[in-house]
């Protein structure tokens, strides 16, 4: 059976490790050539490595600078137009207080929200010219739960709002644009990780009050539905938004 990527090029950014390199994995595997984008290159690098066949390209860049996005697709010209763009990027900076200075607010939306919405801005015109695209966010089951810092949960929200609303604006054009919301996930470096590593007895007690499943997500699971949000098959999900929390969500 044919890859259902094959033929597409696919940009995954915050793609070094963690759900991003999974997804990028998950991409490969079925056929798409993938850019991963990330800030470390000696990481992206090695990344690169662990991608199944040919035509994959790795481009380092600090996409929250200033410019970095420019900087980014500049350097994508050796890659070509992507047709699938996923937004990997994002995560707390460490600021939990929610009365913390206007900077760090605008630092934790720049980073889950503004880079994504500069990258649209600049990718989604080819992909309309073509009629096909698909754009999928990383957004969290904080966007819409009383789970994590302020600052963290009102910029998911904002990017579950973007994704709703941009996603009925692209609908006709053939691009369709929507999310998923993982919960917990352990990954190796993450929050989790060094949750269960330096405070075990936090870890257990989340697990057992508040993880209907009695585990942590594993990365591979939340790319699973990734690589089928970009597919084919996924073109009546525009502006959609999807759980994939193992039932820690409460919301409806």
């Amino acid at each position: 059976m044919k890859p259902f990527l094959s033929g597409k090029r696919a940009l995954v950014t915050g793609a070094s490790r963690g759900i991003g390199l999974s997804i990028a994995q998950a991409l490969a595997e079925n056929g798409a050539s993938v850019a991963l984008a990330a800030r470390d290159k000696k990481t992206l690098q090695s990344g690169l490595k662990t991608l199944k066949g040919r035509g994959h390209f790795a481009a380092a860049a600090d996409l929250t600078a200033e410019g970095g996005p420019r900087r980014l697709l500049a350097a994508l010209k050796g890659f070509g137009a992507p047709s699938i763009v996923v937004h990997s990027l994002g995560g707390t900076l460490g600021v939990r207080d929610p009365l913390c200075s206007a900077s760090d607010w605008r630092r934790v939306f720049r980073l889950n929200l503004d880079v994504a919405v500069e990258l649209n801005a600049a990718l989604v015109p080819a992909m309309k010219d073509a009629g096909w695209g698909r754009i999928v966010h990383v957004s969290s089951v904080s966007g819409t739960e009383n789970l994590g810092p302020v600052p963290y949960c009102a910029a998911k929200a904002a990017l579950n709002a973007y994704t709703r609303g941009f996603g009925r604006v692209l609908a006709p054009s053939g691009v369709v644009v929507s999310a998923v919301a993982p919960g917990a996930v352990l990954a190796p470096g993450n929050h989790w990780d060094i949750v269960l590593r330096e405070r075990p007895e936090r870890a257990a007690k989340f697990l057992e009050e508040e993880a209907p499943m009695g585990r942590f997500a594993r990365p591979e699971e939340i790319a699973a539905v990734v690589a089928f949000l970009c597919s084919e098959a996924a073109s009546q999900c525009a502006g959609a938004v999807f759980p994939v929390d193992g039932g820690v969500g409460r919301a409806f």
